[in-house]
């Protein structure tokens, strides 16, 4: 028997100010308890389409004109992000998204607050995140705007992984960092996957490392689904890492290469 669904997004198309087209048929998977990176360059519409999974799209004036999101059976664009949170879908945005003028500690108690967590829930709670990231256990006092850029990225997840959720959306979780503080995220999003069965979304322009973490991959081009496979499968074409990843290209690659990948997608 396969496994439950969670997410599955169908044939999305979505606009900015109902003229400018972002996406053109996003389609993905996400089951319970995988990891699945979001793969692309820059402006293949990676950010849009997690922003249309936890429904902000609205809040930068843009629409999903066409397609369905759904979790767990449930539609996505008709329900509130507060509700998203409560359900367990919990995204932590591009941008390290942190109350500048609260300690780290504090940032992370209010990730507990839209749940209404008990305080024995919110110590044991604070405590696992402190077990994943112990550099916040060493600056919880610190003001977070006065962090490194590392440390508040991993105070806002640390805040999302407070409310408890089911399945996290990740938005560029290693965008400005050092490579040894990504392979540390990394491998804390890992340990949490393995041990509470999170089940991860994660979008990514750093191919390589999300490919090393995650179980399945899907890759957008210019607002499309193009491919889909395993991390393992994906990882190991050269024609693919050149073409679709921005890698440096194999010898001899022609654009016949590509093919198969392209009528893979379609089918």
């Amino acid at each position: 028997m396969s496994d439950p669904l969670e997410l599955v997004v169908d044939d999305l198309h979505a606009t900015y100010n109902d003229a400018i087209r972002a996406l053109s048929g996003v389609s993905l998977k996400v089951r319970s308890g995988e990891i699945v990176a979001l793969l692309g360059a820059n402006g293949a519409g990676k950010s849009t389409t997690l922003k249309a999974i936890s429904n902000l799209l609205p809040a930068e004036r843009g629409q999903v004109k066409r397609g369905s999101i759904r979790f767990e059976g449930r539609d996505l664009t008709r329900t509130p992000t507060s509700i998203l949170v409560r359900l367990g879908l919990v995204p932590v945005l591009e941008g390290r998204h942190v109350f500048r003028a609260l300690t780290v500690e504090e940032n992370l108690i209010t990730g507990a607050l839209g749940r209404d967590a008990s305080r024995a829930d919110t110590k044991a709670d604070l405590q696992r995140v402190y077990s994943l990231f112990p550099r916040l256990a060493e600056r919880r006092r610190a003001t977070a705007g006065l962090t490194s850029g590392g440390e508040q990225q991993m105070t806002a997840i640390g805040r999302a992984l407070m409310s408890r959720p089911r399945l996290l959306v990740l938005d560029e979780p290693s965008m400005g960092l050092a490579p040894l503080v990504v392979e540390d995220i990394f491998k804390a999003l890992k340990k949490l996957n393995i041990e509470d069965g999170l089940s991860i979304l994660v979008a990514e322009q750093n191919s390589t490392v999300a490919l090393r973490f995650a179980h399945r991959a899907t890759v957008l081009e210019h607002g499309h689904t193009v491919l889909e496979g395993g991390a393992a499968e994906l990882s190991a074409r050269e024609d693919i890492k050149a073409f679709y990843l921005g890698l440096a290209p194999p010898p001899n690659a022609e654009l016949a290469d590509i093919a198969e990948p392209f009528t893979d997608a379609a089918e």
